[in-house]
């Protein structure tokens, strides 16, 4: 049976980041589910079991015995055991894309204490600004090539709680009893690859910016393919 992948977006933004690919992947004749993570932010800390519950859920509507392929993008990467351990599908593969890696053995922080430096002054009444609104627009501009698209991305995104980002995220032990890879796009996720490489995970590299995904979701698409078959 063909694994169906399930594309994770980082929960700083949304799964309009994912759903140029999901086209791309059903036109193919891949079966896709885009769980949506865009309420977890109105919960109380922690934050990963509602992370790890809503792609449970969202795979509620596939075939029990549906094998999966997990895909996570950005700081999704870091949720990927934690989402492992409560699913009830079969994982065949877990492709990561530009995203964080979870340490060896957990828990692992979701940002370090520089970025938690970075953020603390932006938050108000214990919210931060939507991402993309933390950096300028020279560096944003540059993720998105279609206006419509970047509207999107932009419109969806949630203010996610300062608390996101101080939480530690378990790494069960044997979450990665499967083939394992990573997608790098560019900086700052050199280092991720590397560590992925030292895994002895297969790395491909796609070169863009962080959203290269909804830039270029033909060849997004086309390397998921290829590392869920190969990972």
């Amino acid at each position: 049976m063909q694994p169906i992948f399930v594309l994770v977006h980082s929960p700083s933004v949304g799964p309009s980041t994912w759903h140029p690919v999901a086209e791309h992947l059903t036109a193919a004749g891949y079966g896709v589910r885009v769980p949506s993570l865009l309420h977890i932010g109105a919960g109380a800390p922690p934050f990963w079991p509602a992370v790890a519950d809503a792609v449970r859920d969202d795979l509620r509507q596939a075939p029990p015995d549906s094998p999966v392929t997990l895909v996570a993008h950005s700081n999704a990467g870091l949720f990927l055991p934690a989402i492992r351990s409560r699913l009830d599908h079969p994982v065949t593969a877990s492709v990561f894309v530009d995203a964080a890696l979870p340490d060896r053995t957990g828990p692992t922080p979701v940002a370090s204490s520089e970025l938690l430096e970075f953020l603390r002054p932006m938050a108000v009444n214990g919210r931060l600004p939507r991402w993309t609104d933390w950096w300028d627009e020279a560096d944003v501009a540059p993720m998105f090539s279609d206006p419509a698209v970047r509207r999107a991305v932009t419109e969806e995104q949630p203010c996610l709680p300062l608390s996101y980002y101080e939480q530690h995220i378990p790494v069960p032990e044997g979450w990665d009893d499967h083939p394992c890879s990573y997608l790098l796009f560019g900086p700052p996720y050199e280092d991720c690859a590397a560590e992925a490489h030292e895994r002895g995970w297969r790395v491909a590299h796609q070169p863009g910016a962080h959203l290269h995904q909804i830039v270029d979701p033909a060849g997004t698409a086309r390397h998921l393919v290829e590392l869920a078959g190969s990972a």
